[in-house]
């Protein structure tokens, strides 16, 4: 990492990809639910938390609402926002009707008056029950044109029947939308009401529905309500039982997926299906996985819909069955993994509806420990004088050597301009930015490769890094990290590299962050070339122009917007990413992104082949997939670096859209559907689920 580089000759870059927070590629068994253990909301009604976000809180989508669309990359939710903690309609109705972001933890039943009233939800709220409390009685939720990023989760949403089944004069729903755009439906227990469970209407996208209990209803989820085909919609892992119609009904869905889906009619009870799976319109429908037991007419169609059926299990069904047209490839617009149709009973049966580990601490019994524990390993930065240290390093210089457990850095908005050194001796530490934006909380310095360091020489690239990370199992979030080099001013300086942000570790997990720079901005290294170093990116910004995506690390870049930058003097030209993984290694993952920004089209390579050091035995990797690629990228989007071919290396598309993305050729070579298979998130993070603490 020594080599020197300047823009005048080639050198090096690379690409990305994508998992969600506690819900990994696909939820395959309760068992590998990971949201984790939290602080908690605790305290007194409508209590706003100042600390550190819990892990629940930070979980982001899977499915068509993690797709980045219509401006919005990927559903997460209040994140960026406070956590507060509600009891009664009138604090639940105040948040979630707020124009800012909130994370909103229902604690207790909250009864609806009027009876059906539906709480109009705004944009970027986090509604989540606490633990298996969270109810909400006689009522529900509507979210109208354009409302996007919520998150709905872990509540019990019941009881607005008004005593008529298929009533028509009470419109009574649990969740309703109409046209809004990435919303998650996750791990909700929704029953008993007047009409219908959940309504996707007018044109309402980006919508996944996951891990719920649907029951007890006639109507049970209803998408469509337009002549438009415009719907993306993602229906996994739900167990929907003792309901009679729309299990879901899917009009004029331009992508609907349906996989690990378990529909149940038991024997011996009121309640009778009269159908299951519905497309209809012009629909196209992917139907993958799924158990029907005792389901009349288990999947029908109409004559301008499809339906394409793999891994569906029928027991006991009578009537329709039926399956025609071609449809779409679901893991063209995002990763996921099935579970065996056969095993959904006792997956769902353990792992659908509200969790006890979601929005809630372990038990009460352990409040006041948990609280101390909070206090114990969260130390806050301030330039105020308000914090315990002034400083982000004087922060990290406090945490002990060797610490066993997670130390949270909790730094207060402002600019702080210093050098920020995390050694490989102080492993678990979190730095958080605790603004209501990751633009409120910034790191920034200026060095470059060849500014001259105090004691003589100069800092080279890696030790450029305004923020140098060597500890394993580091995560960053919420905040800035930047490098300001000016360019223009520095002419004359040998060695314009300027790092923003270096990890040489193993686990890093960077979420909701800005990296921000021009040439090298976001090294992602090892500890030797012999070590293994894992880094996840998710829903960040990474910004900068030469080779601004490099290093030997295995690194994901997931659900995240990378940036283009013109170089100091207005031109455009760049090149985004410079692996130089060793053999046998993974290198750069670029998934479910956007690449984009103000510069001329087709003057970015997406990267070129790093050999530091003229090492031949490396083999450099970059795969590109699933992501939105603007005008901006080349035709011919490899490159080769001084003297090292790309052709002789590992870089290659998959399942790319957008301006510039092109056809496969021998100067863009695409993955087949079984190369791609291998080359997922899951496969680059090797067994370590990332999850926030």
């Amino acid at each position: 990492m020594s080599e020197p580089r300047s823009t005048s000759r080639p050198r090096h870059r690379r690409s990305r990809t994508a998992l969600a927070l506690g819900v990994p590629l696909a939820l395959t068994a309760a068992g590998t639910l990971a949201y984790g253990t939290d602080l908690g909301v605790l305290g007194s009604t409508a209590q706003e938390a100042s600390a550190a976000i819990p892990a629940w809180a930070s979980a982001t989508a899977d499915g068509f609402a993690s797709v980045n669309s219509l401006g919005q990359n990927g559903t997460y939710g209040g994140r960026d926002g406070k956590t507060v903690t509600v009891k009664t309609q009138a604090e639940l109705e105040k948040y979630a009707t707020a124009a800012e972001p909130y994370v909103i933890v229902v604690a207790g039943a909250i009864t609806m008056n009027p009876v059906g009233k539906e709480i109009k939800v705004r944009s970027d709220k986090t509604i989540v029950g606490q633990g298996t409390s969270g109810h909400i009685v006689g009522g529900g939720f509507f979210l109208g044109q354009g409302v996007h990023n919520v998150i709905i989760r872990n509540l019990t949403i019941r009881d607005a029947y008004q005593g008529i089944w298929n009533d028509k004069d009470h419109d009574f729903d649990a969740i309703q939308m109409d046209g809004a755009h990435h919303v998650w439906i996750d791990h909700n227990d929704l029953r008993h009401m007047a009409d219908g469970l959940i309504d996707v209407r007018k044109d309402s996208t980006n919508v996944t529905v996951s891990w719920n209990k649907l029951s007890d209803n006639n109507k049970t989820f209803g998408i469509g309500w337009t002549e438009n085909v415009k719907t993306d919609i993602t229906i996994h892992h739900n167990w929907i039982r003792e309901t009679e119609q729309r299990n879901p009904s899917t009009d004029n869905a331009a992508h609907a997926h349906l996989y690990n889906n378990f529909l149940e009619d038991a024997p011996g009870t009121d309640i009778k299906s009269s159908y299951g799976n519905y497309s209809r319109g012009r629909t196209k429908m992917v139907l993958e996985n799924s158990l029907f037991k005792g389901i009349r007419n288990p999947v029908i169609k109409d004559s301008g819909a499809a339906v394409v059926q793999r891994g569906n299990s029928f027991s006991g069904t009578s009537g329709r069955n039926e399956s025609g047209g071609t449809a779409f490839d679901p893991k063209a617009y995002y990763p996921y993994t099935l579970d065996k149709a056969a095993d959904l009973p006792s997956v769902l049966k353990a792992g659908a509806g509200p969790r006890a580990s979601i929005g809630t601490t372990a038990s009460a019994k352990s409040t006041t420990a948990s609280i101390k524990a909070a206090a114990a390993t969260t130390l806050t930065v301030a330039q105020d004088g308000s914090g315990q240290y002034r400083t982000v390093q004087a922060a990290v210089d406090a945490v002990p050597a060797n610490n066993p457990s997670r130390v949270v850095i909790a730094v207060k908005p402002g600019t702080y301009r210093e050098l920020v050194k995390v050694p490989s001796n102080k492993p678990h530490v979190t730095i958080e930015g605790t603004g209501g934006s990751r633009k409120d909380t910034t790191i920034v310095y200026n060095n470059a490769s060849g500014t001259p360091k105090p004691g003589g020489g100069t800092y080279g690239t890696s030790g450029s890094a305004t923020v140098a990370v060597q500890a394993d199992d580091f995560q960053a979030r919420n905040l800035t990290i930047s490098n300001d080099f000016n360019e223009a001013r520095n002419q004359s300086l040998n060695g314009h590299q300027a790092v923003a942000l270096r990890t040489a570790a193993d686990r890093v997990f960077l979420d909701g962050v800005i990296v921000s720079g021009d040439q090298d901005t976001l090294l992602l290294d090892t500890a030797s070339k012999d070590r293994l170093g894992r880094v996840y990116v998710r829903n960040s910004y990474v910004i900068g122009n030469v080779d601004f995506i490099f290093g030997r690390a295995t690194a994901v870049v997931d659900r995240s917007v990378i940036t283009l930058k013109k170089r100091w003097n207005g031109t455009s030209a760049g090149y985004i990413t410079a692996p130089s993984t060793a053999a046998n290694r993974k290198g750069i993952l670029i998934a479910n992104s956007t690449v984009n920004g103000d510069v001329s089209n087709g003057s970015f390579y997406l990267g070129r082949p790093w050999h530091a050091g003229g090492d031949a035995s490396l083999d450099p990797q970059t795969t590109v997939r699933n992501t939105n690629l603007s005008a901006a990228i080349k035709s011919t989007p490899w490159t080769d670096m001084s003297g090292f071919s790309w052709k002789d290396d590992r870089f290659a598309e998959y399942g790319n859209y957008g301006a510039g993305a092109g056809p496969a050729s021998s100067n863009r070579p695409h993955l087949s559907d079984a190369q791609a298979a291998n080359q997922e998130v899951a496969d680059w993070l090797a067994g370590w689920t990332p999850s926030a603490s």
